[in-house]
């Protein structure tokens, strides 16, 4: 399991937007697989899950993006999972690394543009 969490400013659709078709473009094999939202009052919240496969460790792995707002207040929590064949510990988290990377590289270039 590999997580990165941020703390951003922005307007929270087109950061949404920005971060999922950036995921979605960073990998032939990433898929969108279901997602959730709520408002409560001026606080929004959006869940994305994410799969793609690993060639590096021959599996699938998920990426979980949680984003909060409040305003233009942004919070970013992400983690993967499933980068391993191994039973009972991991061996190999390859691929959680390199799908969190690409989230990175995606926030880290809208920090850029701010």
């Amino acid at each position: 399991m590999a997580k990165s969490e941020y703390r951003l400013n922005g307007d929270f659709n087109t950061f949404l937007n920005i971060v999922n078709n950036g995921i979605l473009k960073g990998s032939l094999s990433a898929s969108f697989e279901d997602g959730s939202d709520l408002q409560i009052g001026n606080v929004r919240c959006a869940v994305r899950v994410y799969e793609r496969y690993s060639m590096l460790g021959k599996n699938r792995v998920s990426l979980n993006v949680t984003l909060l707002g409040d305003g233009h207040e942004l919070y970013l929590s992400a983690i993967t999972s499933g980068g391993s064949q191994a039973v009972f510990f991991k061996i190999n988290t390859f691929g959680e690394e390199a799908f969190l990377s690409c989230l990175d590289r995606i926030v880290n270039n809208y920090k850029g543009t701010l």
